[in-house]
């Protein structure tokens, strides 16, 4: 039997006719697939609900951003247009309903039962015993209840700021204050210096490791916390708030200091969701909606914490192998301490596939550049690089070593901004030349450069990649880079440094794609070039992976191919508006998502083109944020070698993964694939950690 994760609902299925599917309902069945991965027995315990915390992380996101943005519009729009988005709206809310109902059904019914049984348990108050309850006592009376700051809700005590997914308690209390006052209602924020998840003490658990939740710690004490009050009723509350930091990028002088601004009021944006447990009293849960402005749709709740994501917190504490994924080491594919890392570069390009392999080289290359003599200048995009970053380090080094240094930092990289600004202000510090970007357009592009001199001449040396220059993801998400000193290609890598540093328009490129100037143009091009041949009688054929499919354009175009006859394997993460297998439209057209122990993550555009095959890689998706809103590159992979092993490593075997693969359909569902005999079942992750990794 195949599951069935839908992509649409029974109100939203495509209508006969309809050319495209939703986009937030297609995130939303993403989130389902994932969700499936927590439900798979075969697969480890605590990575089970690692991927439980990733569906609770990613619904954050989408409330913060997605919803968020539909309700501002619904807001800002008049007569059909608003009745356009609000329609958007309830037709999503029953579909995030259903999925938050199902993680909790997977937490309580299959996930915890499971661990309790390998002894790990998460316990409530009425499940632990009498030592436990007064260790948990003790803990409270000196961990937490100095740190609470219950406020009493009356005319000089309003309700207080809620910050966005803090962790609130709601309580009503009967009789009167110390004043004789009838105050009834009391609102109490969690510590935020407090750990969510507390382990228990060895002596009190019998071997076994035991756990309780900070929030029922709360509820269990909570009597204690108003003295000479009788509490009528409590529940844990969560708020989620729009956190799309907004700047008018024409209007301000420094976009920075705007956005350190903008930061400090994030937390605060207009609410969007409210989580409360599932007992929670019908009148407090309107009193709450009521105080944030929130639809009583978006009221979720539920039987358990309010925040999944906290439960990451219980799978650092565990420590079991067992529990696991088996480790895995990276392969090191470019030893380079007693060598030239430039004199191998020079040699040939060098392909590196993370996270099978180590981003290491890169590191480095940059390292390297920093203290070489022969090194005159470096140059790179930073879009996502974190707290702590070696590579950051590097170019702070080379700074202080006289190099000539220019960053672009994109300071509107979402959720990145604070560490992106941190950055900035350093490499000032130490005389780097720091730019933000192009006024309205996010700067996505992933590249360095390092300009030599040898001899009489300068060299370029560049590094090209689908992924952030961040030392956490590229061992968690699958991507590609290139070591290259291609001198055509490193030189037009220069040339989109300074298009970007002097605000010109760039000049036509021999082999990189520019957005927003011309990667739309250039994709459509090279599938109408492949609808062509297949109508001239000749064969066309598309393989491409990437994380969204939104673009109608480039959709559009893939439609008049499938119907010229190209062949067309379209490996799409995430949300795709296409509608694949329609016959008449898109009959050639096969789309499947990959959800494995890796995020998938490369862009990767093959196109046969008359045997000549040609092979892209990219840090743009399919979608109109990247066409368009974006600077992005697209870059050619020349060399014959390294196109023939992008095709073995990052595309076909997905193809044939019939573990972690998803099959969407006509009828906008996705089916998981399942082999027959499941001993001959194609794990594409697991054949390439065996393949590549050491």
């Amino acid at each position: 039997m195949s599951q069935t994760i839908q992509a649409e609902p029974e109100y939203g299925k495509p209508a006969a006719g309809s050319r495209f599917l939703n986009r937030e309902l297609s995130q939303i069945a993403f989130n389902r697939r994932v969700l499936a991965q927590a439900e798979d027995p075969s697969i480890p315990l605590l990575e089970r609900l690692r991927y439980l915390c990733i569906v609770s992380s990613n619904l954050d996101e989408f409330f913060e951003v997605r919803i968020a943005s539909l309700m501002a519009r619904n807001r800002n729009q008049t007569g059909s247009k608003q009745t356009s988005f609000k329609k958007d709206l309830e037709g999503m809310s029953p579909e995030c309903h259903a999925l938050v109902r199902r993680q909790y059904a997977v937490l309580n019914g299959s996930i915890l039962p499971a661990l309790a049984k390998e002894g790990v348990l998460l316990l409530r108050h009425h499940e632990r015993d009498a030592a436990q309850r007064a260790w948990v006592k003790e803990y409270f009376e000196n961990e937490v209840r100095p740190l609470l700051t219950p406020i009493v809700l009356d005319p000089s005590h309003p309700f207080p700021q809620i910050v966005n997914k803090s962790l609130n308690f709601i309580v009503e209390l009967a009789g009167k204050d110390a004043f004789g006052r009838s105050t009834s209602i009391a609102v109490m924020k969690a510590p935020r210096v407090l750990p969510r998840i507390i382990q228990l003490p060895d002596t009190n658990t019998d071997g076994k490791l035991v756990f309780c939740l900070l929030s029922s710690i709360i509820h269990a004490h909570i009597e204690d916390i108003f003295p000479g009050r009788e509490v009528i009723s409590y529940s844990q509350f969560r708020v989620t708030r729009d956190s799309d930091l907004w700047v008018d990028e024409e209007e301000v002088k420094n976009l920075r200091q705007a956005l350190k601004g903008e930061l400090q009021t994030r937390q605060f944006g207009f609410g969007v969701r409210l989580e409360v447990a599932q007992n929670c009293p019908a009148h407090l849960a309107q009193l709450l909606l009521s105080q944030f402005n929130i639809d009583p749709e978006f009221l979720y709740p539920v039987d358990g914490p309010v925040n999944l994501v906290r439960l990451n917190e219980l799978i650092d504490y565990v420590s079991k192998p067992a529990l696991r994924f088996e480790p895995f080491n990276q392969k090191n594919a470019l030893p380079t301490q007693s060598q030239n890392i430039f004199n191998l570069i020079a040699k040939k390009d060098i392909l590196l596939h993370h996270p099978f392999e180590s981003f290491q080289p890169v590191v480095d290359f940059m390292y390297a550049a920093a203290y070489d003599a022969q090194v005159v200048a470096i140059k790179q995009t930073i879009y996502r690089t974190g707290m702590n970053s070696d590579l950051m380090e590097a170019l702070i080094a080379a700074a202080r070593n006289g190099k000539e240094v220019t960053v672009i930092v994109e300071l509107m990289a979402r959720f990145d901004e604070e560490a992106n600004i941190n950055w900035a202000d350093r490499l000032e510090q130490v005389g780097a030349q720091v730019l933000y970007g192009v006024v309205g357009l996010k700067t996505h592009a992933k590249m360095a450069l390092v300009i030599r001199r040898e001899g009489k001449q300068l060299r370029f040396y560049a590094h090209l990649g689908t992924g952030n220059y961040h030392p956490t993801t590229t061992k968690f998400y699958t991507d590609f880079g290139l070591l290259t000193a291609n001198q055509e290609l490193a030189q037009e890598v220069n040339d989109v440094f300074i298009n970007l540093t002097s605000l010109t328009k760039p000049k036509k490129l021999n082999h990189l794609w520019v957005a927003p100037f011309d990667v739309q143009k250039e994709l459509v091009k090279a599938i109408k070039h492949e609808t062509s041949i297949a109508s001239a009688g000749g064969a066309g054929r598309i393989i491409a992976k990437m994380n969204g499919l939104l673009d109608e354009s480039v959709i559009e175009a893939l439609y008049e191919a499938s119907q010229a006859g190209v062949k067309i394997d379209l490996i799409v993460r995430g949300a795709c508006a296409l509608r694949p297998g329609v016959a008449g439209l898109s009959q050639n057209i096969r789309v499947f998502s990959i959800v494995g122990r890796f995020l998938e993550h490369s862009r990767i555009f093959y196109f046969l083109n008359g045997e000549k095959n040609q092979l892209y890689l990219s840090s743009a998706d399919w979608m109109n944020r990247n066409l368009f809103r974006r600077i992005e590159v697209v870059f050619p992979v020349l060399d014959k070698t390294l196109k023939k092993r992008i095709m073995q490593e990052g595309l076909l075997p997905y193809l044939k993964d019939n573990l972690n693969s998803w099959e969407l359909r006509s009828d906008g569902q996705y089916y998981r694939k399942q082999p027959r005999n499941p001993e001959r079942g194609m794990n594409a992750q697991l054949s390439l950690m065996q393949k590549i990794g050491s």
